[in-house]
């Protein structure tokens, strides 16, 4: 066990809690509940340091701490050839650092999970990294990642991509998607790079704004809906793209613009971005044109591709400005993706595209232990104090629905000697940035939440996530919940996610019942009322209504309802888990001279 939580790993509870309405003991408090925290191995918690930044001017409390934006990544140079030379020291930092998520034992799980794909060609998934076509350089940052074979997402979105096919693909949380699509797309514009890529300045004799600055010109355009998942995927960009020529650049609200604005006219070739800034910059044609843009990706697609949002993001995947190439590739990923979101999405995707799902749309996996407990509101933060000191310490992502009781929580949770910081919208970015750090470095092991972090946070060693609140179906819903336990039992690792019920749940209730009985976790009784009578799950599920999509060209096998029937929808079920395939009448997919598909 390890008092700062890195090392510790929380095992669900031999027996499952039920009710926790009715606990007697009364709180301890001031300086017996600290020593009782002590006691149990967690860290002191640590006041944030508002004097600091208060004594700073602007400049000086915007270089006081690396801004995520500002993290090194590889600087190609002239004199290279085809591949860079190995940077040590880059190298350790990249892939060699403690708080890098690593694969888990229970990834095999993953494996077993059913995966259906549509296309009018069939995607033969591959078995490894090995045999996908892929660029040297990408096989061997790869392995330095640790990634041993593929999940079943990368397993069928990687030859998709290879082929040059648009892509939806809808998959679990912590299933891999991030890699499934920059593994393919980097590895496509590796080898054509230096005829690809706009001109950028030479970065080894230093940079000169005045005299070096280029307008950015990116190749790779990721589009998320929130500053912390764009920042962790720039990070995998980074490990992605060492020793290449691709030059990873990220851009989010909040952030310091002048900083933002430097990476860019050092040369971007793939821009990842939250769309407020991305549409800022783009308004600044001078600095950022999306011209040259090959590849759109959309990330948590249904958060993004909402009706409210469509102006902007027609802006945005139209590229703002003439593309000088036709050949322009969209993918949208998400583990949810309801008809209305699709509906805007087909405006984009080609006729052909590859529709791959993993499980059923919507779904948890096996790897997540769910247990729901009955607590009175007023009994909360009893329940939760309890439940954390039963606990080993370890990273626990506590979420709640509003913002002031993310403040009222952390404050209570600090006054009981518990290392706990918070984040939510109403936090300046330096503040949610401080507390992600504090939080991955497990200064601050407990991170109270809100649904700003349901679908931004891939951290090492996430061991409990705890429901305070349940979301409501007005506001999210079981999509929400599914999100949100998804951070936990990432990419393989086992996790635990603990939820507080009672009747102001009443309406969650059947959705999460059913949840429950898909992931053969234990109903409590409180909830027995709630299943199915004759224990059949039936889901709300849209994904297979053939002809509800607006339109009437949804055929036999047309599961996402494409904008024109394909000549011959194929669909199909394999297990990944075992890799079966199915070869169409065309055979295996080619593989050029090149090594591209």
């Amino acid at each position: 066990m390890s008092v700062t939580g890195v090392e510790v790993a929380v095992m669900p509870p031999q027996e499952p809690l039920e009710d926790m309405s009715n606990l007697a003991a009364a709180l301890p408090g001031g300086e017996e509940s600290a020593a009782l925290a002590r006691e149990k191995g967690w860290v002191a918690p640590q006041r944030y340091n508002y004097d600091a930044y208060n004594t700073l001017d602007k400049d000086e409390v915007v270089n006081a701490l690396p801004w995520a934006s500002n993290s090194a990544k590889y600087e190609w140079k002239e004199e290279y050839g085809d591949i860079g030379p190995p940077n040590e020291e880059l190298e350790k930092m990249l892939f060699q650092d403690e708080y890098i998520p690593r694969v888990g034992k229970l990834l095999e799980n993953l494996r077993q999970i059913e995966v259906t794909a549509e296309t009018t060609e069939r995607p033969d998934p591959i078995k490894s990294f090995d045999e996908a076509g892929l660029h040297p350089i990408t096989l061997n940052n790869i392995k330095l990642c640790g990634y041993v074979f593929p999940t079943p997402v990368q397993a069928y979105c990687i030859p998709a991509v290879m082929t040059g096919h648009d892509l939806i693909a809808v998959a679990q949380t912590g299933s891999g998607k991030t890699a499934a699509f920059l593994i393919p797309v980097l590895s496509r514009l590796m080898g054509k790079a230096k005829k690809l890529a706009a001109p950028r300045p030479d970065l080894s004799n230093g940079f000169n704004e005045s005299l070096d600055s280029v307008r950015a010109e990116p190749l790779v355009l990721i589009v998320v809906p929130t500053r912390e998942l764009a920042t962790q995927i720039f990070d995998e960009a980074r490990r992605l793209c060492y020793r290449s020529m691709l030059r990873p650049c990220v851009i989010y609200g909040g952030g310091p613009t002048r900083d933002q604005r430097t990476e860019l006219m050092k040369g971007c070739d793939i821009l990842i971005a939250t769309p407020g800034r991305l549409i800022d910059f783009m308004d600044r044609p001078n600095i950022l044109t999306l011209c040259r843009v090959r590849y759109t990706i959309i990330d948590e697609a249904d958060e993004l591709l909402q009706a409210d949002w469509e102006a902007e993001f027609t802006k945005i995947l139209a590229g703002g400005d003439v593309n000088e190439d036709a050949d322009h590739r969209y993918m949208m990923f998400s583990a949810t993706f309801n008809r209305g979101c699709r509906q805007v999405a087909r405006k984009f995707l080609a006729n052909d595209y590859v529709r791959i799902r993993i499980g059923r749309v919507g779904s948890s996996h096996l790897n997540v232990t769910q247990q729901v407990v009955w607590a009175e509101d007023s009994m909360k933060k009893k329940c939760l104090y309890d439940l954390l000191m039963a606990m080993p310490p370890s990273r626990t992502i506590v979420f709640v629905n509003t913002k002031p009781q993310a403040d009222l929580l952390d404050d209570f949770l600090f006054n009981m000697g518990l290392p706990s910081t918070s984040i939510h919208s109403d936090r300046t970015q330096r503040e949610r940035e401080d507390a992600i750090r504090a939080f991955k470095t497990a200064k601050s092991p407990i991170l109270i939440a809100t649904a700003v972090s349901a679908r931004g946070l891939d951290i090492k060693n996430v061991m409990h996530v705890v429901n305070y609140d349940l979301p409501s179906i007005s506001h999210g819903g079981i999509d929400e919940y599914i999100h949100r336990i998804g951070r936990t039992a990432r990419i393989g690792n086992q996790g635990l996610a603990t939820s507080f019920y009672n009747e102001r749940n009443s309406d969650m209730g059947p959705d999460l019942v059913k949840i429950l009985m898909e992931c053969n976790q234990a109903i409590p009784d409180f909830l027995q009322s709630e299943a199915p009578p004759d224990g059949v799950l039936k889901f709300d599920d849209d994904t297979d209504d053939e002809a509800g999509d607006g339109d009437n060209t949804g055929g036999a096998g047309d599961a996402w309802g494409a904008a024109a029937a394909p000549a011959a929808a194929v669909d199909f079920t394999a297990n990944a888990g075992d890799n079966a395939t199915a070869t169409d009448a065309q055979g295996a997919w080619p593989v050029d001279a090149n090594g591209d598909w």
